[in-house]
């Protein structure tokens, strides 16, 4: 095995004996930190503070992930032009501060038998918000409703 001791000194290789009295006498531990290699390496380290680092490193790394929020948007086939504006509208404002955008047509009774209907203004929701988005997810049935997903457009 490959020895590196606790100050970060590489010691050649070394029997597994020698390498386990060697973190014996420190009052550290032996950890294996690359066991692919060959010969393996092993390190004289405190493996409680070894995971506090591990720890810390991967919750920094999920810190700077960027997080996208899906906002949704319902409508009916039936839906008046002065409401549909209005949602659009928050759709707009939803897509300028980043947010994806889902918008769910839902069918009622009847209304199932017509899915051009709801097709067609999912369509026009998509060209009238064109400027700042870009459909993702083109409009699909799933069950009693159809779904489109926007994103923000790169700018």
């Amino acid at each position: 095995m490959r020895l590196i001791d606790a100050d970060g000194e590489n010691r050649g290789v070394v029997p597994l004996e020698e390498a386990v009295e060697a973190a014996i006498s420190t009052n550290l531990d032996l950890v294996e930190v690359a066991p692919n290699a060959n010969p393996p390496v092993v390190k004289v380290m405190d493996y409680g503070k070894f995971k506090y680092e591990q720890e810390k490193a991967a919750q920094a790394a999920r810190k700077q992930q960027k997080h996208v929020e899906v906002k949704e948007i319902q409508l009916r086939p039936k839906t008046a032009d002065h409401h549909l504006d209005f949602k659009v509208r928050r759709a707009r404002g939803w897509l300028k501060d980043g947010k994806k955008v889902k918008v769910r047509m839902r069918f009622r009774g009847r209304e199932i038998t017509y899915p051009e209907i709801g097709r067609e203004k999912l369509r026009d929701i998509a060209e009238e918000l064109s400027d700042v988005s870009e459909v993702e997810q083109r409009p699909s049935m799933d069950r009693y409703s159809m779904l489109m997903v926007l994103t923000p457009s790169e700018e």
